[in-house]
């Protein structure tokens, strides 16, 4: 009879056994190749899985531990579905805590033998598997309520050597599994010979040097002294709280400043311990720490915004151009003309002559009608006995006719207003009045000069036909008293720079004015000017781009715990045997707990050390920045009751 050839799931079979493959796979029976796993895991007493378990023999022991580990991370697992499961898993471990350790524990600079390191690892890899159980829900009650799982998890705690590396494993699975079922768990009071679970884990966040047993320590403590059961075993001066504050710096490991915060968290919700850690020598520095934190795992922006309003700019420098009035030439030209012909060409006189046109199109430009009128009289109204003009009405009219853009309208006033939209003068060419002479109270009719050389040649020119030798300075407004002799110096104090005045690269080359309607430049009283808008006004700040991550809230709320214990109304109320209201004698009965003197005074001086703290830290918290707005109105009331200082002592 040929044997059958067993193919892997996932594995491609070979040609030349592919015939034979087909063959075969139409035969019936079960399948009992090792991958397949539905014949082992059928929930029936004699499960090959649980006989193996209980058979003493180590490969089969190992068999089945190794199938369990493939099964126990499927969502589906679940431990009581194979009956006698649970115990069977339990065995190793029982044994291990109970007696097993004490080999290992002795073989710590021999090698342990062959046997007692399978039973071990059987151990382990028991719990292992127990471990890994719990992500299915179903599975976390089977192990809480199961008589079999607090006492085993309580002997390992007790009676291993948690300093011992060989228990590390064992004891890392012991913790983690605990912490799965720890909303129930009730810690026991220590026993008549010392032996405390909860002295193991306190042993191990303040000696152990391994950082996994530290973390699922520093959680499991956390997630105990959640439970109102076990407030009894908290204490002040707990280890695991010097250890969270110790590791709390460590910005860079977050698991372990999750774990730390955690557990600072569960101490701190409880009034007498936080209380009593006001007293605690590394308090500020814990506070300091925690702020610490918010501001280095915080996400920020820059942001820019434009705050400016728009502003009035004019240049500078201005330059004063007249109005294009007819030259001799233009005005022989156009007499001739007839009309509407003639006061076509005055609006435009030819196109063909560049820079010839008395008016140009200029959607913004305005003029009145009756300046209009008044520029066509004046110019042809001397001439009108032999060329006759036209009537104000026609000359308005022919505006359109030229320019078709322009629009004569009348505003609505008072008064009304008649103007032409659209149209303005031409302007004359001219040169810059920078070296235009000013002798003579500003009457010189000569042009501007090219240079402040041919201007002072022009001056002294002045001063040179002035007959008296005693005299005043005839430049602009100037009239201080001189000789002829000195004249000639002291004009070149009112004579331009040759070269412009060099800018800053900011500047530029207008000036700012304020909104107000109808000011002009040069301002008339400069000392009165109203101060103009900022041209660039923005602010740049910094903001929150998201909210902050878990580790930040929960520091953020072991700070306002500290803070809502510390800024409380601390003033001593009068006692029963003291005064009361000045009559002394009266006594009044207090009807809460009674509490004495030396009590209150003590809480009193925590409660200022606390401010104290605060007050230390108010500068970091003012760069505190969170998107929530409730969360940030929390910092900013810890701020603002940290800068009303200290109480008076």
């Amino acid at each position: 009879m040929a044997l059958q050839t067993p193919v892997r799931a996932g594995t491609a079979t070979p040609s030349f056994y592919r015939a034979y493959a087909q063959q075969t796979a139409q035969r019936g029976g079960p399948n009992v190749t090792d991958d397949y796993e539905r014949w082992y895991t059928d929930a029936t007493p004699s499960n090959r899985m649980v006989l193996s378990l209980r058979c003493g023999i180590h490969t089969e022991i190992g068999w089945a531990l190794d199938r369990l580990h493939r099964l126990c991370t499927n969502d589906q697992f679940t431990l009581k579905a194979i009956p006698g499961l649970t115990e069977a898993l339990f065995e190793w471990p029982e044994w291990y805590v109970t007696e097993g350790h004490l080999e290992s524990e002795t073989c710590s600079f021999f090698t342990p033998s062959t046997v007692a390191e399978k039973k071990r690892r059987h151990a382990v890899e028991s719990l292992f598997i127990l471990r890994n159980s719990v992500v299915n829900e179903p599975n976390i009650h089977e192990l809480a309520n199961h008589p079999r799982t607090q006492p085993l998890l309580f002997r390992a705690l007790t009676n291993l050597d948690v300093d011992a590396e060989t228990n590390s494993e064992f004891l890392l699975n012991t913790i983690e599994l605990l912490q799965a079922i720890s909303q129930g768990v009730v810690l026991p009071p220590p026993s008549v010979d010392g032996k405390d679970p909860l002295s193991g884990l306190l042993h191990i966040v303040e000696h152990s040097c391994n950082r996994s047993l530290i973390i699922a320590t520093l959680t499991l403590l956390g997630q105990l002294f959640s439970n109102s059961s076990n407030l009894p075993r908290l204490h002040a001066e707990s280890p695991a709280l010097s250890a969270s504050m110790r590791y709390l710096p460590l910005f860079v490991d977050k698991p372990l400043v999750e774990a730390s915060l955690n557990y600072l968290y569960a101490h701190l919700s409880h009034p007498p311990m936080v209380k009593a850690f006001f007293h605690h020598c590394m308090m500020p520095g814990a506070l300091r720490v925690l702020v610490s934190l918010l501001l280095s795992e915080q996400v920020e922006e820059t942001v820019s915004r434009d705050i400016s309003i728009p502003a009035r700019t004019i240049p500078a420098v201005t330059t004063v151009t007249p109005d294009h009035d007819l030259t001799q030439e233009e005005l022989d030209r156009l007499l001739p003309m007839p009309e509407p012909q003639r006061c076509y060409e005055w609006a435009v006189l030819t196109r063909e002559i560049r820079m010839r046109t008395m008016f140009l199109a200029k959607p913004e430009g305005e003029m009145t009608q009756v300046d209009f009128w008044n520029l066509y009289k004046d110019a042809f109204t001397p001439h009108v006995e032999r060329f006759p003009v036209l009537v104000a009405s026609d000359v308005i009219k022919n505006v359109n006719v030229v320019f078709p853009q322009a629009q004569a309208m009348v505003l609505p006033g008072p008064p009304q207003r008649f103007v032409v939209r659209g149209v303005d003068r031409r302007k004359e060419a001219q040169d810059s009045p920078r070296f235009r002479c000013h002798w003579d109270k500003s009457q010189c009719s000569v042009p501007a000069f090219g240079s402040a050389g041919e201007l002072y040649d022009h001056l002294l020119q002045h001063i040179d036909a002035l007959e008296v030798t005693e005299l005043t300075c005839l430049w602009s407004t100037c009239s201080v008293p001189l000789s002829k002799a000195r004249l000639r110096s002291h004009v070149l104090t009112h004579m331009p720079s040759a070269q412009l005045p060099a800018k800053h690269a900011s500047q530029d080359e207008t000036v700012t004015l304020s909104s107000t309607d109808g000011e002009t430049y040069p301002i008339v009283n400069p000392t009165r000017r109203e101060p103009p808008p900022l041209r660039n006004a923005a602010i740049t700040f910094r903001q929150p781009v998201a909210d902050p991550p878990s580790t930040s809230l929960t520091a953020l709320l072991i700070i306002r715990i500290l803070f809502r214990t510390s800024f409380v109304a601390t003033d001593l109320a009068p006692r029963a045997d003291g005064e009361r209201f000045g009559f002394p004698g009266v006594v009044v009965e207090d009807e809460g707990d009674n509490i004495t003197n030396e009590e209150y005074a003590y809480e009193a001086e925590g409660e200022r050390r606390g401010r104290r703290a605060f007050v230390g830290v108010r500068r970091m918290m003012e760069d505190v920045r969170i998107k929530d707005e409730t969360l940030m109105g929390w910092i900013l009331e810890m701020i603002h009751a940290a800068y009303d200082g200290l109480p008076q002592s």
